[in-house]
């Protein structure tokens, strides 16, 4: 069982269910405002840790720096959605214990007659002040509460937009490589023996030659021709080296979201006139 001496170690711990598996982060601690004890935590849930849902600390654990809870993250994650504005009306805490199938403590925990469940909360900025009544957060670090035992002036906070990056795979490039067939054409020159017929006159040189054999007969002589043909083969030679590389490239883009202000108006019962 989580007690008041526990409510510091809980604040900024991550919040796991039985099987190990990590729900989301606590943000807010709820206490009992009679016992003082954790009896609810807002636990950040989502991509961004936007979104927040109330789990109650009943069967809860703390293990190290892990907060075990009793319910799943599906469960946790479909709660019915409160804004953790530092109270629980009493219709919002029975609507909780309702959804987690646990005892309703029907209301009965606004003490001071404000039509509010008396709980005290804190940030992981603050510490737990533990006033009956009051629901502090001093999540602006300014320290005014605003509260009815603070001065005569009011705090107006808004929330603004906090934009942030981070990288995650967009795709991926591949580089490979396949061969293809294509015709080329080559001209290359080449050559070839053609006959001719050569005549020369009877002199004194080729006489003998020529007066060798025969006076008349038939004859028959043959000479072998030659031709060149091409030829084609091919050859593996490198032509160049390609390779991967990257760049980052800056664009801008536009994000919005939901903000929250906070309107102060008042109303003059002298005049009965209501102005913000």
């Amino acid at each position: 069982m989580l007690t008041q001496n526990d409510t510091q170690k809980l604040i900024g711990s991550d919040v796991y269910e039985t099987d190990g598996t990590k729900i989301g982060s606590a943000a807010d601690v709820y206490l009992d405002a009679q016992t003082g004890d954790p009896e609810w935590v807002s636990v950040k849930t989502g991509l961004f840790g936007t979104k927040q849902s109330f789990v109650p600390l009943e069967r809860a654990s703390l293990e190290g720096d892990r907060i075990i809870v009793a319910f799943s993250k599906d469960q946790v994650k479909d709660a019915p959605r409160i804004d953790p504005d530092g109270r629980l009306s009493p219709a919002e805490e029975d609507e909780l214990y309702r959804y987690y199938g646990l005892s309703s403590t029907g209301g009965n925990l606004d003490r001071d007659g404000d039509g509010y469940t008396d709980t005290t909360t804190t940030t992981t900025r603050t510490n737990t002040t533990g006033t009956t009544g009051t629901a502090y957060d001093s999540s602006d670090d300014r320290g005014d509460t605003s509260g009815r035992d603070t001065d005569d002036a009011m705090t107006r906070s808004e929330e603004r937009l906090v934009a942030d990056t981070r990288t995650e795979e967009a795709g991926r490039a591949r580089l490979r490589k396949y061969v293809v067939t294509e015709q080329e054409q080559v001209t290359v020159p080449v050559s070839r023996e053609e006959v001719r017929l050569e005549r020369e006159p009877i002199t004194d040189a080729n006489r003998g030659a020529a007066l060798d054999g025969p006076a008349i007969s038939e004859e028959e002589h043959e000479v072998t021709l030659h031709a060149e043909r091409p030829v084609v083969d091919t050859e593996a030679v490198p032509v160049e080296r390609v390779r991967l590389g990257k760049e980052t490239v800056t664009d801008e883009e536009r994000v919005s979201g939901e903000v929250r202000k906070e309107q102060i108006e008042f109303d003059d019962e002298t005049s009965g006139r209501n102005r913000r």
